[in-house]
């Protein structure tokens, strides 16, 4: 039987992660435009993200079979209209149907539209009515861009006098909006399903870590690290989170006549009241979680995504089967950049790579931020924890920092 061909669109640690999970289901796998660490496992194309019309091009010279988007980039120039239009098997959303997930202040505002229970939020696009609404809004404030970004588009303010800092820089570097929002307390989880647009089948629900340092210190980040599953939601608070936020948000884009085809995550907070709040819509798995989520899945990502694209998803999916096993990731950064990696040839766990270099010996080098996601899958919890820290300690490399405290109250699962 003829390989099924497969583009997937992006150049990051998704974009790796589902290139291995395609290239173990038995398909020929090509990125775009990839770096040189997916180099080493699928091959790469020279097409940016955001030149759609070329990705199109590409496909239909090299009879593509089907196209993943993960990258935010291809959604907002609008891929999946154009390849649809096309009659090429697309599995992306719109750019209209994933707004929510692509803007901040649209996302807080679909939520608010729909009733769905979300932490007090203020959108401003000048900075003195910004600067008006800090003084007299609770402290801790989470402020950030209407869009994400790879710089500091995020911060945690406990002061009126560091919120208004800032949120000043953020006005000077040109962002047209911001978003404020009070701090929620609690334990933070992301629902992930996959969804045809009017369908959705629960894919994974992932207890999320997005503090940069242990104890939810430091800088808040995208994401530091994740376990799956997340024994501290239960089954109760999952299905809530399935008919109240997922299901209701499906249906307002249905009625909009924008239905929202992909994977579409959902980022909660658990309250000590045993209630949730919903802090953001997420387009994709996120690089943290991306391949502890993978390694349970059981099925076949290609049949699945091929029946989201096609229309046969609702009849051929009734759920997604995953292992009875257990995933944990952490993220290594370091600020030092061409730094060679020591210890990656004798690690057990997965590592899956941001944006690595390569020296002339062909060694890889890390790069100033996120270098790579380690994760570790085994029988349990605790025993993937366990296993993700001594390979933590194995990679050697100048600066190397990541979070020790990820799963640690795991003794008995």
């Amino acid at each position: 039987m003829e390989k099924k061909k497969v583009l997937i669109v992006g150049a990051s640690a998704k974009e790796y992660a589902l290139a291995e999970k395609f290239i173990e289901n038995g398909c020929d796998v090509f990125v775009a435009p990839g770096n040189c660490r997916i180099k080493d496992i699928a091959q790469c194309v020279d097409i940016r993200e955001e030149n759609v019309q070329e990705l199109l091009e590409y496909v239909l010279e090299n009879a593509i079979d089907l196209t993943i988007v993960s990258s935010e980039t291809a959604i907002k120039n609008d891929i999946a209209e154009l390849f649809q239009s096309n009659s090429q098997a697309i599995f992306a959303p719109s750019a209209k149907s994933a707004e929510m997930t692509l803007s901040r202040s649209a996302g807080k505002k679909f939520l608010y539209r729909l009733r769905i229970p979300t932490p007090r939020f203020s959108v401003y696009d000048k900075l003195q009515m910004a600067v008006d609404y800090l003084k007299n809004a609770p402290m801790p404030q989470v402020i950030r861009t209407d869009k994400a970004s790879n710089g500091c588009d995020r911060l945690v303010c406990t002061t009126f006098l560091t919120a208004k800092t800032f949120t000043e820089d953020l006005f000077a570097k040109g962002e047209e909006k911001v978003v404020f929002e009070d701090y929620v307390y609690g334990h933070e989880f992301t629902v992930y399903v996959v969804t045809d647009g009017y369908n959705a089948v629960h894919l994974a629900t992932v207890a999320n870590y997005k503090f940069a340092e242990d104890g939810d210190g430091g800088i808040l980040t995208s994401g530091t690290g994740a376990y799956t599953p997340d024994y501290k939601v239960s089954k109760e608070v999952e299905n809530a989170v399935m008919k109240n936020v997922i299901n209701n948000a499906l249906q307002a884009l249905e009625k909009r006549e924008t239905p929202y085809l992909g994977i579409l995550g959902v980022d909660c907070v658990l309250k000590d009241d045993g209630r949730f709040v919903v802090l953001d819509f997420k387009s994709f798995l996120s690089d943290h979680d991306v391949k502890a989520v993978l390694n349970l899945v059981d099925e076949n990502l290609y049949t699945l995504f091929e029946a989201c694209s096609n229309g046969s998803f609702a009849d051929d999916y009734e759920s997604i089967k995953v292992s009875d096993c257990a995933s944990v990731s952490a993220v290594l950064s370091t600020r030092t950049g061409g730094q060679i990696i020591d210890g990656l040839d004798i690690v057990e766990s997965d590592v899956t790579p941001f944006a690595l270099s390569k020296n002339d010996y062909l060694e890889f080098e890390t790069v100033e931020g996120k270098n790579l996601v380690l994760t570790k899958t085994a029988k349990t919890l605790s025993r993937a924890r366990n296993g993700l820290y001594e390979d933590a300690e194995l990679l050697n490399f100048a600066g190397k920092k990541y979070r020790t405290d990820i799963c640690e109250q795991v003794e008995k699962f």
